[in-house]
């Protein structure tokens, strides 16, 4: 079997150091700032010359917390419950016969200089911090939108955001922390089997540890340390 190898190009400087929390799909959370920080071989700013017309991004990544030796044609998305089984190649499952991600961002800032430069704010994403990327390339409106497409199961099992009752609490955070984190748990990150109000559950953002639990449509942070 042919193989190929991949270089990696850059890595993500996310809040999150962890899978559980980020957003189950890139675009969920628009205020959620990530940078992109090119491999010293990849610093160089010719190589994104005109990417400042551009005002998004698709982000070619490896699921390196989900790389198997083995592969299985089947599935179960956890937005279906975690019972129910689908083809691999029919969802976004991160356990797949090769662990490669896509992702469509918004280009925030480019920083051409500085002594890590150049680097991208992109808002959107959905990769834990230092995950590896292989690829960007610009997003083309005339080409990759497509309003008239139908999303299958996915569009079946929309899940309603969820009112974080006690947003004051975030006050440790800065302002557009802050914001960022409340789209996220407006999101539910709870997987979808998991309903128990008491259950408390928790993931790390920023420099914070958050804890929360979730009853009904209401959820409740519990602490943020």
């Amino acid at each position: 079997m042919q193989e190929l190898t991949f270089k990696i190009i850059a890595r993500i400087k996310s809040d999150f150091r962890e899978k559980f929390g980020i957003p189950r799909q890139s675009g969920l959370v628009q205020n959620l700032r990530s940078t992109i920080r090119f491999e010293p071989e990849f610093r160089n700013a010719d190589a994104l010359r005109g990417l400042e017309g551009f005002s998004h991004l698709w982000i070619m990544w490896i699921f390196s917390e989900n790389i198997r030796s083995t592969w299985s044609p089947t599935v179960r998305p956890p937005r279906l419950g975690g019972n129910k089984r689908l083809g691999v190649f029919a969802t976004r499952s991160s356990f797949r016969p090769n662990p490669v991600a896509l992702s469509c961002v918004k280009i925030e800032r480019i920083h051409l200089d500085g002594p890590e430069g150049p680097e991208i704010v992109v808002s959107g994403a959905d990769l834990m911090d230092g995950t590896p990327i292989v690829d960007i390339k610009p997003y083309l409106p005339y080409t990759d939108a497509h309003p008239e497409a139908i999303g299958g199961f996915a569009d079946a099992v929309k899940q309603n955001k969820v009112h974080v009752k006690n947003p004051e609490v975030l006050t440790k955070l800065s302002a557009d922390k802050r914001t960022a984190l409340i789209e996220v748990l407006e999101q539910d990150p709870r997987p979808a089997y998991q309903n128990d109000p008491e259950r408390v559950y928790g993931f790390n953002f920023a420099e914070f540890e958050v804890k929360f639990k979730v009853a009904g449509d209401e959820l409740e942070i519990v602490s943020i340390k």
